[in-house]
Protein backbone atom coordinates (compact mmCIF):
# COMPACT_ATOMS: atom_id res chain seq x y z
CA UNK A 1 0.00 0.00 0.00
CA UNK A 2 1.20 3.50 -0.81
CA UNK A 3 1.13 6.66 1.31
CA UNK A 4 -1.14 8.15 -1.34
CA UNK A 5 -3.77 5.49 -0.54
CA UNK A 6 -4.31 6.92 2.95
CA UNK A 7 -3.62 10.62 2.43
CA UNK A 8 -6.23 13.35 2.49
CA UNK A 9 -6.35 15.13 -0.84
CA UNK A 10 -6.17 17.83 -1.86
CA UNK A 11 -4.25 19.42 1.01
CA UNK A 12 -5.21 22.83 2.32
CA UNK A 13 -2.65 25.32 1.05
CA UNK A 14 -2.01 29.03 1.48
CA UNK A 15 0.32 31.37 -0.32
CA UNK A 16 3.51 32.39 1.45
CA UNK A 17 2.27 35.99 1.38
CA UNK A 18 -0.86 35.24 3.44
CA UNK A 19 -1.31 36.84 6.85
CA UNK A 20 -1.73 34.97 10.12
CA UNK A 21 -5.35 36.15 10.19
CA UNK A 22 -6.02 34.82 6.68
CA UNK A 23 -4.54 31.47 7.61
CA UNK A 24 -6.49 31.23 10.88
CA UNK A 25 -9.70 31.99 9.00
CA UNK A 26 -8.86 29.39 6.35
CA UNK A 27 -8.13 26.78 9.01
CA UNK A 28 -11.53 27.48 10.59
CA UNK A 29 -13.33 27.30 7.23
CA UNK A 30 -11.65 24.02 6.28
CA UNK A 31 -11.81 22.58 9.84
CA UNK A 32 -8.09 21.74 9.82
CA UNK A 33 -5.28 22.38 12.24
CA UNK A 34 -2.56 22.68 9.64
CA UNK A 35 -1.95 24.27 6.24
CA UNK A 36 0.82 23.90 3.71
CA UNK A 37 2.51 27.13 2.70
CA UNK A 38 3.35 27.35 -0.97
CA UNK A 39 5.07 29.65 -3.41
CA UNK A 40 4.13 29.15 -7.06
CA UNK A 41 2.58 25.80 -6.15
CA UNK A 42 5.72 24.43 -4.50
CA UNK A 43 5.91 23.62 -0.81
CA UNK A 44 7.97 26.06 1.22
CA UNK A 45 6.63 25.57 4.76
CA UNK A 46 3.98 24.18 7.05
CA UNK A 47 1.92 26.09 9.60
CA UNK A 48 -0.14 24.60 12.42
CA UNK A 49 -2.65 26.10 14.79
CA UNK A 50 -0.01 25.55 17.48
CA UNK A 51 2.49 27.62 15.45
CA UNK A 52 -0.04 30.46 15.26
CA UNK A 53 -0.36 30.40 19.03
CA UNK A 54 3.20 29.74 20.19
CA UNK A 55 5.16 31.54 17.50
CA UNK A 56 2.58 34.23 16.82
CA UNK A 57 0.40 35.29 19.72
CA UNK A 58 2.88 34.27 22.45
CA UNK A 59 5.50 36.56 20.90
CA UNK A 60 3.16 39.49 20.38
CA UNK A 61 2.70 39.12 16.63
CA UNK A 62 -0.53 40.54 15.30
CA UNK A 63 -3.02 39.21 12.79
CA UNK A 64 -1.19 40.87 9.91
CA UNK A 65 2.02 38.90 10.52
CA UNK A 66 3.11 37.07 7.36
CA UNK A 67 2.99 33.28 7.57
CA UNK A 68 6.58 33.20 6.34
CA UNK A 69 7.55 34.45 9.84
CA UNK A 70 5.60 31.70 11.61
CA UNK A 71 5.86 28.59 9.43
CA UNK A 72 8.12 25.61 9.99
CA UNK A 73 10.78 25.04 7.39
CA UNK A 74 12.27 22.80 6.14
CA UNK A 75 9.29 20.46 6.04
CA UNK A 76 9.52 16.72 6.55
CA UNK A 77 7.66 15.14 3.62
CA UNK A 78 6.98 11.87 1.88
CA UNK A 79 6.82 11.23 -1.85
CA UNK A 80 3.50 10.32 -3.43
CA UNK A 81 4.96 6.99 -4.58
CA UNK A 82 6.34 6.02 -1.17
CA UNK A 83 5.05 2.88 0.48
CA UNK A 84 3.51 2.91 3.96
CA UNK A 85 6.65 1.45 5.53
CA UNK A 86 8.53 4.54 4.37
CA UNK A 87 5.83 6.78 5.85
CA UNK A 88 5.96 4.91 9.18
CA UNK A 89 9.76 5.23 9.30
CA UNK A 90 9.54 8.93 8.46
CA UNK A 91 7.00 9.56 11.21
CA UNK A 92 9.09 7.58 13.69
CA UNK A 93 12.40 9.26 12.87
CA UNK A 94 11.07 12.83 12.64
CA UNK A 95 8.54 12.94 15.46
CA UNK A 96 6.06 14.93 13.36
CA UNK A 97 2.31 14.24 13.32
CA UNK A 98 1.68 15.32 9.73
CA UNK A 99 3.50 14.53 6.50
CA UNK A 100 2.81 16.49 3.35
CA UNK A 101 2.72 14.16 0.36
CA UNK A 102 4.58 15.60 -2.61
CA UNK A 103 4.62 14.90 -6.31
CA UNK A 104 7.72 16.51 -7.84
CA UNK A 105 7.86 19.11 -5.05
CA UNK A 106 4.19 20.00 -5.28
CA UNK A 107 1.83 19.09 -2.43
CA UNK A 108 -0.88 16.62 -3.44
CA UNK A 109 -2.05 15.43 -0.03
CA UNK A 110 -1.51 15.19 3.70
CA UNK A 111 -0.82 12.01 5.66
CA UNK A 112 -1.28 12.09 9.42
CA UNK A 113 -0.53 9.78 12.31
CA UNK A 114 -4.31 9.52 12.71
CA UNK A 115 -4.59 8.21 9.13
CA UNK A 116 -2.12 5.44 9.97
CA UNK A 117 -3.94 4.65 13.21
CA UNK A 118 -7.26 4.28 11.38
CA UNK A 119 -5.59 1.95 8.90
CA UNK A 120 -4.10 -0.20 11.68
CA UNK A 121 -7.45 -0.44 13.48
CA UNK A 122 -9.26 -1.37 10.26
CA UNK A 123 -6.68 -4.06 9.45
CA UNK A 124 -6.94 -5.48 12.95
CA UNK A 125 -10.74 -5.51 12.72
CA UNK A 126 -10.56 -7.23 9.32
CA UNK A 127 -8.28 -9.86 10.83
CA UNK A 128 -10.19 -10.46 14.05
CA UNK A 129 -13.77 -10.65 12.76
CA UNK A 130 -13.32 -13.93 10.83
CA UNK A 131 -11.24 -15.39 13.67
CA UNK A 132 -13.84 -14.52 16.29
CA UNK A 133 -16.66 -15.93 14.14
CA UNK A 134 -14.90 -19.26 13.84
CA UNK A 135 -14.08 -19.39 17.56
CA UNK A 136 -17.56 -18.58 18.87
CA UNK A 137 -20.16 -21.34 18.94
CA UNK A 138 -23.31 -20.86 16.90
CA UNK A 139 -26.44 -20.37 19.00
CA UNK A 140 -29.75 -21.98 18.14
CA UNK A 141 -32.32 -19.58 16.80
Amino acid sequence: MKAADLMTAPPVTVDVGASAFDVARRMAQEAVGCVLVTLDGRLCGILTDRDLTLRGLAHGFGPGQPVADLMTTPVTTVDVGADLDTAYRTFRSSGVRRLPVLDHGRPVGMLTVDDLLRDVVQRLFDLLVPVSRSALPETAA
